[in-house]
């Protein structure tokens, strides 16, 4: 079922990385009502850029870790939901690619995501008189064709694909659908430099640039549209 963003209100985690800064930008083009940026780290320059774009969207930005206690996440959406009323979209893009850092790697890009979207289920679920929702999880084309390389993350992405799926099944009864949208190797800092599980390959960021990739920009296109068509339980490959 077509989507328009059309002042709407969206809450981004990680809206500021490589490609969620992009997509970001490409969703200002959609005169959204409310654009929320959680991220880890404060950007003022990127924030001031994003609200350049379309001076019709209100931007606001809260800083957030993924990773913090369940709790917490649900303090921050409780302000946010008092300020904004209604969301309609949360979209999930925390990520790190770092097989050293085995713990956070699964922290950050599956455990704060399951537990971000548990949090908004507080404020959707239609059991609690909630609204419902949407939910756009980001993972990896490595969530189906992994980077053996890479275990942790590959493990990680395919983890949020599965998630997410089991999400779209349960929407029924909770009444919050959910999709996922998967880059493929997409040129951003992310796949520069970056560590391969036991240092099993020293150069895998070399020999994965090797492969066709894409601009930042063109798969946040691609990323917008993906929400517009807003097709429950859709694995999108970008």
């Amino acid at each position: 079922m077509s989507f328009t963003l059309t002042n709407k209100n969206v809450i981004f985690v990680a809206g500021l990385g490589g490609i969620g800064l992009d997509t970001s930008k490409e969703l200002l083009k959609r005169d959204l009502k409310n654009l929320v940026i959680l991220d880890r780290i404060e950007n003022p320059a990127a924030i001031a850029e994003l609200k350049a774009i379309n001076p019709k969207v209100t931007v606001t930005f809260y800083p957030y870790d993924v990773t913090v206690p369940i709790a917490e996440t649900t303090k921050l959406l409780k302000t946010i939901f008092a300020q904004l009323k209604t969301v309609d979209v949360l979209i999930n893009g925390a990520g790190i690619l770092d097989d050293h850092q085995i713990e956070r790697t699964i922290a950050v890009n599956y455990t704060g995501l399951v537990n971000t979207t548990t949090a908004i289920l507080d404020f959707w679920d239609k059991r609690k008189g909630g609204p419902g929702g949407i939910i756009c999880n980001i993972g990896s084309v490595t969530g189906f064709n992994a980077i053996y390389q890479v275990p942790v993350y590959s493990g990680t992405k395919a983890a949020v694909v599965n998630f997410t799926s089991s999400l779209a099944k349960l929407a029924p009864i909770t009444g919050v659908t959910a999709y996922t949208v998967n880059p493929g190797i997409t040129r951003t800092t992310l796949v520069h430099k970056f560590n391969s599980w036991l240092d099993v390959e020293p150069q895998v960021a070399e020999k994965l640039l090797a492969h066709p990739t894409q601009p930042s920009l063109a798969c946040a296109e691609n990323f917008v549209k993906a929400i517009e068509l807003n097709q429950n339980g859709a694995i999108w490959k970008l």
